[in-house]
């Protein structure tokens, strides 16, 4: 694997967990959003990453000579959570309640989300030490030169 390349998988890393906490914190800053454009509470974003520049399995075994490079990661959709249901609370003098007094809430739960947050931050942090180590790998390599 060539040296930049390391950097570059780091990198992707750093920036799909970047926009993953970014999208947490919309879900966290609507909690209480319970009228959007559409006239619907506000629904709870998910974000799936996949891997940047697959190699088929078949090409992985055929071409044994470079063996299989890991490309990075992707933010390959962002999806609104239809398996949770909103969360209803009785407030009749909500102008959004409905006509027995309900107001339908965002299936925006805080202690996921947070939860959600922590992880995408560790696993943030993983990426920058992974980058760190290879920035030091390479200073290595030009100490070496220099002798």
């Amino acid at each position: 694997m060539a040296l930049f390349q390391s950097f570059d998988i780091s990198a992707s890393g750093m920036t799909a967990q970047r926009f993953r906490m970014d999208t947490i914190s919309e879900n966290v800053a609507n909690v209480n959003t319970t009228s959007t454009e559409n006239g619907t509470p506000y629904r709870r974003k998910i974000v799936t990453f996949s891997e940047k520049g697959v190699t088929p399995f078949s090409k992985v075994l055929s071409d044994s000579r470079e063996g299989y490079v890991g490309n990075g990661v992707k933010v390959s959709s962002v999806t609104e959570d239809y398996s949770t249901d909103f969360t209803m609370e009785y407030d009749p003098s909500n102008p959004d309640a409905d006509e027995n007094g309900y107001v339908s809430y965002p299936n925006v739960n805080i202690v996921t989300e947070m939860t959600n947050l922590i992880d995408a931050s560790r696993a943030y942090e993983a990426n920058v030490t992974a980058f760190d180590a290879s920035k030091q790998i390479a200073q290595a390599g030009l100490q070496i030169g220099k002798s």
